[in-house]
This record gives structure tokens, sequence and C-alpha cells, in this order.
């Protein structure tokens, strides 16, 4: 039986790129060896995100390709957007689940690549790193203050707790649902350090994460990230979890030492996500 795989983008002002993201999914490589959906939640864009992506969606049905296209009412925030469509994942029993980001910084092309590494290889986590050779990061046209700054983050990061990561800022992951089903993630920050605090709470439960080299490119898209705000908090997260786990005193819930045997749920998430639904 193939496995359930849902391609996630997450969407925000991503009328220019959109199209092209959908269409340079290796639909029919996929469509091959998984029972694929793609998901589009558009977090409440100011310009036609959603009307491009409806679009897009019509033609998917004619295909009998299924796709579906969500509108958060209200900005979720990048992190919070992303709760929604892990708890999604979850809720429609998916295998796997892809994060893809709807402005075209990372490659769809290269979605077999890095699927092969989860499916054959048993990893919860494969997480698309720029920064594994980090000449062609530069060549990609990462900007010399976010090559630097992603650098001396991850290196903090690594130090503290005590892991090997090429890069923890990479936006483009693959999550086995089950790994998701374990951690509390609904806890997390709706903002752009999500990404940290969720890989933070897997290596907690050692889960096993597998980086794999990707190509980089930056074009016209619109940084939303203030990078020192980013940084402070990437900072912050990290030597909160440390000590967390150093002294085993509960400072957050996020990082409070996970029952293994517990399914985490959160009501607040289902009615988000039932809200985005009605807009389908």
């Amino acid at each position: 039986m193939k496995k359930k795989l849902l391609i996630f983008v997450v969407a925000y002002n991503a009328e220019k790129t959109i199209q092209s993201v959908i269409s340079r999914i290796p639909k029919k490589n996929l469509l091959n060896k998984y029972n694929l959906e793609i998901l589009i939640i558009d977090d409440a864009s100011k310009d036609k995100t959603f009307q491009i992506s409806k679009e897009i969606q019509k033609k998917f049905l004619k295909k009998k390709i299924k796709f579906k296209v969500f509108y958060n009412p209200i900005n979720q925030g990048y992190g919070g957007n992303q709760k929604i469509g892990y708890h999604y994942a979850i809720k429609k029993n998916f295998d796997y689940v892809v994060l893809l980001h709807g402005d075209g910084q990372y490659a769809p092309e290269v979605l077999p690549k890095l699927l092969k590494f989860i499916f054959n290889n048993n990893f919860d986590v494969v997480i698309g790193s720029r920064m594994i050779n980090k000449k062609l990061a530069l060549k990609g046209g990462m900007p010399i203050y976010k090559f630097i700054g992603n650098i001396i983050l991850t290196k903090t990061q690594n130090f503290l707790l005590n892991t090997k990561l090429a890069e923890f800022h990479s936006g483009y992951r693959i999550y086995s649902v089950d790994s998701l089903r374990s951690i509390p993630f609904y806890y997390n920050t709706n903002d752009f350090h999500f990404d940290t605090e969720i890989l933070i709470q897997l290596f907690l439960i050692k889960k096993r994460i597998k980086e794999i080299s990707i190509p980089t490119f930056y074009g016209d898209e619109i940084c939303h990230v203030n990078g020192i705000k980013y940084a402070f908090n990437v900072v912050t997260m990290t030597l909160l979890a440390k000590f967390q786990d150093l002294f085993n005193i509960n400072f957050s819930k996020k990082f409070k030492k996970i029952n293994l045997n517990k399914k985490y749920y959160n009501s607040k998430i289902e009615n988000l996500l039932e809200n985005a639904e009605k807009r389908n």
C-alpha cells in the first residue's frame, strides 16, 4: 500500500511565485510512489495568493490530483500556520508531511531525493540544508549577512544542544507524522523561530534527523523576518531548552519532559483548522 504524503505549502503574499512553486513539484514521480495530496494554507495574504491558488486547484482537480486550498481569516504567523498544517496531517492520518514555502526559495524538484532518505532509511525528519556546501549557498544568492548569521547561530545551537547540524534554519523539511504526534508543537511560538523550537523538541526525544544538501535560490521574494529579533529568540529558546534539560526544571511546557506514550492534541488548533477550511 502506498504511503500517504502531504505536501504542505505555507503561503503569505505569494501571488508572484505560488504558480511556479506548484508547477515545479514533480507530481508524476510522486504519484507513482505515494498517495499524494497538496495543501496550500494562505495566511491571510493581502494580495491575490488565495485567488490564484484556487485557480491552480481547479486544474489539479480535473487531473484527479488531491489538492486543497485553505485560508486563515486572521494571520497566524509562520509558526501558527505550520501548526494548522501539521494538525491537519495528523487528523487525516498522513505518513509524511513536506513543508514547502510558497515564495519559491526552496526547490520543489529535489523532493524525490529528500523523500528517498526518510522513506528508505527510517529517518524521522529530513532537512534540505543549504549550508552543507557553503560555497553553493553564496553562489545561490544567499545574502552575506544571512550567511554569516546562519553559521553563528547554528554553531551556537550545536554547542548548547550537543548536536551536529549544518543548518538549523532551513525551512525545507519532511517530517514523519508519527514524530509530530509525539511532541507538543502547539505550545511553540507562532513566529519564525518555530522551526528551531520544533527541532529542539525532536532532539529531546531522540528522533533521527538527517540533512541533505539542496541548491540555494534567492530571488526577489520579500523577507518578513526581523533578523535581530529572530536571532535573539533562537538563542533564548535554545538556552531555555538547555537549562531545562540540564537542571530538570520546567521553565516552559514546550520543552517539558515529553511523555512518549501520549499523543498530543489541541482543540484551539482544531478550531483554527475548521476556520481555515470554511473558505475552501
